[in-house]
């Protein structure tokens, strides 16, 4: 079912109709794949792709690694679920390297991004040190390539 699951992320507008047909499905064994996926928590959500620069909606993206004390028992976990429970957190990844943690954070300014890091990120008790990367542009998120007209026109001059 690796190809279902492949067709809901590549375009989750299709109707079960249009699945069945592309996968050569029986339309009602697919709806009941589709229904018992979500109940097991594979499929764990719906979400459009927007690209708000094209909208006049003010907002700031940043990029925040964490270095993190474990709690006793329950590891990171217990960390992550203290942070990704604050509504401004978009993704939380445990990952290798000098850091543990990476936050994916939208505010509407960097000024709030920053305040956030500040005031409720740094001074939690198992936060050991940030670093804050802001986004400036997206080219390409979730597989999208985001089009966009505001190419740099003054050109190349090599030295």
């Amino acid at each position: 079912m690796d190809k279902l699951l492949a067709l809901i992320d590549e375009n989750c507008r299709l109707t079960t109709e249009q699945m069945a047909a592309i996968l050569e499905m029986d339309e009602t064994e697919l709806a009941a794949k589709i229904k018992d996926y979500e109940k097991n928590k594979t499929i764990v959500g719906y979400k459009a792709l927007i690209d708000w620069d094209k909208t006049d909606r003010e907002y700031a993206t940043a990029l925040i690694e964490l270095k993190v004390t474990p709690s006793k028992g329950r590891g990171f976990d217990k960390v992550a679920e203290s942070i990704y429970n604050f509504d401004e957190v978009q993704s939380l990844y445990l990952m290798s390297g000098g850091f543990d943690l990476c936050v994916v954070l939208e505010g509407r300014s960097l000024r709030e991004v920053a305040l956030f890091v500040a005031e409720r990120l740094a001074p939690m008790e198992a936060v050991v040190s940030t670093a804050t990367h802001f986004v400036l542009k997206k080219y390409k998120d979730k597989g999208i390539i985001y089009d966009r007209d505001d190419r740099d026109e003054r050109g190349y001059i090599g030295l």
